[in-house]
């Protein structure tokens, strides 16, 4: 019994000589964790605030847009890309004010807009939109070499239907009737039962052409 007892508070002095050597790292530790947990807490709730004060914002600008007051929107959209250039809200508002200046005939600005967008896009969907519209914008100003070169850029199956069906668009714009068949033929397996019946139209204007060439 004395033998256990003395284990015993053997043991216990070994505990408290431990904790005095260590107590100090020990307290530094869990206050390391609580200052951790605490500070991803609020780093978790400043990126909800953030995001809920672009969207906020990104709704006004759509309010403005509706209305007619481009002017408004610009501003809108310049405080987003300001402020909030991480979020898909900024890339949103870039995306409309291209469509705006598509509208307004600044083809240029619509493409510095959009290459914007494109440029701080995280999300590969995102990114392939803006090239895409990008694409849209270059085909009218006639440039087909570069806006193929925007569709080349876009994440393989990336709106495939719609992609195709702009690269057959393209093609033809410069002069490659046979490729930009093919392009056409896999927009229209790629969209199936909701390819419209433009893609089709668009494969019979080629073979008519063709003929009419032989």
């Amino acid at each position: 019994m004395a033998f256990e007892a003395y284990d015993e508070y053997e043991q216990s002095e070994r505990v408290q000589q431990w904790l005095r050597q260590n107590g100090l790292s020990i307290v530094v530790g869990i206050a390391i964790g609580l200052v951790g947990i605490f500070g991803w807490q609020q780093w978790n709730k400043h990126k909800a605030d953030h995001q809920a004060e672009a969207a906020n914002l990104y709704q006004q600008l759509s309010v403005a847009a509706a209305a007619g007051k481009n002017e408004g929107a610009d501003t809108l959209t310049e405080r987003l890309v300001k402020d909030y250039p991480d979020t898909a809200y900024a890339l949103f508002a870039m995306g409309d004010r291209a469509q705006r200046q598509v509208q307004a005939k600044q083809l240029d600005k619509a493409l510095e807009s959009l290459g914007w967008a494109e440029s701080h896009a995280s999300d590969a969907n995102l990114k392939a939109l803006m090239q895409l519209r990008s694409a849209r914008v270059l085909l009218a100003q006639g440039k087909g070499a570069e806006a193929l070169a925007a569709l080349d850029r876009m994440a393989p199956k990336s709106y495939e239907g719609v992609a195709q069906e702009l690269r057959g668009d393209v093609l033809v714009k410069l002069g490659r009737p046979d490729d930009a068949r093919k392009a056409y033929e896999a927009a229209k397996a790629a969209l199936g039962e909701n390819a419209p019946q433009s893609v089709q139209m668009k494969i019979d204007d080629l073979a008519v052409a063709g003929k009419q060439g032989a």
